[in-house]
């Protein structure tokens, strides 16, 4: 009888003995394959007492169905409107779109002490104040620039950058000051005031709202025309901030023109004359004005003369020239029983700052002396 390790044969022929070959424990001969017996499980034989993987579900109740169905079609339009609800009535919702102000507008005409003086320009910006202004755009100077609480360095100057582009452009730009252009400045408006500024240029009214020279500086070019286009300018620029959303600029400049008539031939009519505005104006931004490089207007204040107080000057400003005299009459009569928009008569008194011409003394050259010795300073002329 063969033993646990001999094939059921003896020993194959050729091959060593157990002992003499250390690897014929495993060497499998054909007889011994043979005599193997190999017993494969059936699936479910190798499944065992495992549970199924799916299972079926038990058939509904048909009482319990329309009952169920009805429940949770309930639960998502309970669901839906929730949501709804909550949508409209989130307090988180951010703020709507502030709407900009209307425009407030005060012009007041500065009527003269006696006849305007005449002259060059050259020789009334000498004789004046306006002598140590500088000229044009450069008389707007900045302030330093400087962060707030809410804005920053670089929004702070872009606000800045913007007033001063408006005053060059309503104050400087001689085709805004011939009225010949009035886009450039519209174009720097914040677009709830388009609306006032196109009625207050296309039908200006003294009613503290739609003066156009509330917006800009206008002479009317059929009588008046500038003597020298470098304009005199001296002011200020004041930031502050309103609120974590607002910056408020404010603007104090006064603006020298020269100015001569306009297309008419004759003696005196070359000679120049001075006509100064003082402008005050109330600039706001908010985030957006910022982004987009416009402002809003808030409040203008306007002083300027030489001019007669019966003047209208909602439409455009009416200098006195040179030689010339304010009337006698005050500012224009307000009815108090008249309906309707109410009418702004203002009127004040321009200083006497602009010194008259000296008067030629009529003596020899070796007699020259003061014509008039009692004047602060003295004024002398020799022929």
């Amino acid at each position: 009888m063969a033993g646990r390790g001999d094939p059921p044969e003896g020993t194959p022929e050729g091959l060593p003995g157990g002992g003499d070959d250390e690897y014929g424990s495993v060497v499998f001969d054909e007889s011994f394959i043979r005599a193997a017996r190999v017993q494969e499980f059936s699936a479910v034989e190798r499944m065992g007492e495992h549970a199924p993987a799916v299972r079926s579900l038990p058939a509904w109740n048909a009482g319990r169905a329309p009952g169920q169905i009805l429940l949770l079609v309930l639960l998502v339009v309970i669901a839906f409107g929730t949501a709804i609800y909550l949508g409209v009535r989130h307090p988180y919702q951010p703020p709507q779109a502030r709407q900009a102000e209307q425009l407030r507008v005060t012009v007041v005409p500065l009527a003269p002490q006696g006849p305007v003086p005449g002259g060059s320009p050259a020789e009334l910006y000498a004789s004046s104040q306006a002598g140590q202004f500088r000229t044009g755009a450069a008389g707007i100077t900045m302030p330093p620039v400087r962060r707030t609480e809410h804005f920053s360095e670089t929004q702070v100057m872009t606000a800045l950058a913007t007033v001063k582009d408006y005053l060059v452009t309503s104050s400087l730009d001689p085709d805004v000051l011939t009225g010949d252009a009035v886009q450039p400045v519209r174009t720097l408006l914040h677009p709830d005031q388009m609306a006032q500024f196109d009625r207050s240029v296309a039908s200006p009214a003294a009613d503290g709202r739609h003066a156009a020279t509330g917006w800009l500086v206008r002479f009317d070019p059929a009588k008046v025309a500038l003597a020298d286009p470098d304009v005199r300018v001296r002011g200020t620029l004041t930031v502050t901030e309103a609120g974590t959303g607002a910056l408020e600029i404010v603007s104090d400049h006064t603006f020298v023109y020269a100015l001569r008539r306009a297309a008419v031939s004759g003696p005196g009519t070359d000679e120049a004359s001075l006509f100064t505005v003082r402008r005050e104006l109330h600039f706001r931004f908010d985030r957006d004005d910022l982004a987009h490089h416009r402002l809003e207007v808030r409040v203008s204040n306007l002083h300027a003369g030489p001019q007669a107080c019966s003047s209208d000057v909602s439409g455009a400003l009416h200098p006195l020239l040179s030689g010339q005299r304010a009337d006698s009459d005050g500012p224009a009569g307000t009815d108090p029983y008249a309906t309707g928009r109410a009418t702004v008569a203002l009127c004040g008194s321009l200083a006497p700052r602009l010194s008259p011409r000296p008067e030629r003394c009529r003596l020899p050259p070796d007699r020259c002396r003061c014509c008039r010795p009692r004047s602060h300073p003295p004024r002398c002329r020799c022929p």
